[in-house]
């Protein structure tokens, strides 16, 4: 080529009749290439969404904090300008490499924010900048053929459960105590969706793990001891807590069916749950050496959905309401019984 050119060694493929390349591009190389330019059109005439740039900071602290075992999927890019591949050999037809004009225009159709992050990680710790992402790269076909792009590359996409996402989770703390409270505690060990979020009618469990996780998490807020000893403590929180709760106790055994009881309480609801936790974070900081006789408090709740006192705690207009403004009344108002601020027999 008689023109400055970015090369990359690729593989090349087909899709659709259209031929495309995936290649191995240096971090250092992201920044340089591939801009995001779309900001200032409007929607109609954006092929990408705009850069949500408080997305960029979570990213980028992944990659700082992993540094040895972060994961990409791969960047894809069109290009505005001519792809010329060249072969390694007859032999090779479909490996060899690519080259692309500087002056071409590379348009990301997915992994704006990645890019962004790995801009930014870069510049934090300058030895990144020789380890590579994938990147596939398709011939620009204009503005329609990358908005639809776009579209397709998302249309079956699915977030997973954050239960999932606990489950899979190895790097957390909050993640991994999560899953030990959940071996360790009789009453978790059986009886929870590690999957879904949300239980149907038919489920024989009693919990998801995402409100395990999140109620524990707030059971442990600003408590100094390492990861083993959170464990500890949650298991024994938790083991106490569901020795005050029979029904708990009772879905266990059989004596009464997990639907059922979800059915006529409140008790295995993951704001209650969560609740719990908050209330359990006072308790034992305030009483460190004897917080679980104080957990007594919990032996005259009534946990039935049609006691009134859940009105606007957990139910608004006879609907359950797991939102913020009832999370942090349940919190609340949980916190104080355990707390001993109202009395356990008034509830």
């Amino acid at each position: 080529m008689n023109y400055m050119a970015f090369v990359f060694p690729a593989i090349r493929g087909v899709q659709a009749g259209r031929d495309y390349y995936v290649s191995m591009v240096p971090l250092e190389v992201i920044p340089r290439i591939f801009q995001f330019s779309d900001e200032n059109l409007s929607p109609e005439d954006r092929s990408q969404r705009v850069l949500k740039r408080s997305r960029i900071p979570e990213i980028r602290d992944y990659i700082l904090n992993n540094p040895d075992s972060y994961v990409f999927s791969s960047l894809t890019v069109s290009v505005d300008g001519d792809i010329q591949f060249v072969a390694a050999g007859e032999r090779d037809s479909y490996l060899g490499y690519i080259e692309i004009p500087m002056n071409a225009r590379f348009l990301i159709n997915d992994g704006q924010h990645r890019q962004a992050a790995i801009e930014e990680a870069v510049k934090r710790n300058p030895s990144l900048k020789d380890e590579h992402i994938s990147v596939v790269f398709f011939r620009d076909e204009g503005l329609l053929r990358s908005q639809q792009m776009f579209s397709d590359l998302n249309r079956f996409a699915i977030r997973p459960t954050k239960s999932i996402n606990i489950l899979f989770n190895s790097r957390e703390e909050s993640s991994v105590i999560a899953k030990k409270v959940v071996e360790r505690v009789s009453v978790f060990k059986n009886h929870t969706e590690k999957e879904k979020t949300t239980l149907s009618n038919r489920s024989k469990a009693l919990f998801t793990l995402s409100a395990i996780c999140t109620a524990t998490e707030e059971l442990l807020k600003g408590i100094d001891k390492d990861a083993e000893a959170k464990t500890d403590l949650a298991v024994q929180f938790w083991t106490q807590v569901a020795s005050h709760i029979p029904e708990w106790s009772e879905a266990c055994s059989g004596c009464v069916k997990a639907s059922e009881l979800r059915r006529d309480s409140i008790c295995t609801f993951s704001i209650t749950l969560i609740a719990l936790g908050y209330g359990g974070n006072t308790l034992i900081k305030e009483s460190p050496g004897g917080w679980e006789q104080r957990l007594s408090a919990l032996d005259g709740i009534d946990w039935g959905k049609r006691n009134p006192i859940w009105d606007n705690l957990v139910f608004i207009n006879g609907k359950v309401a797991a939102n913020r403004s009832t999370q942090r009344a349940m919190s609340s108002y949980m916190r104080s019984v355990m707390t001993g601020n109202t009395g356990g027999n008034d509830v």
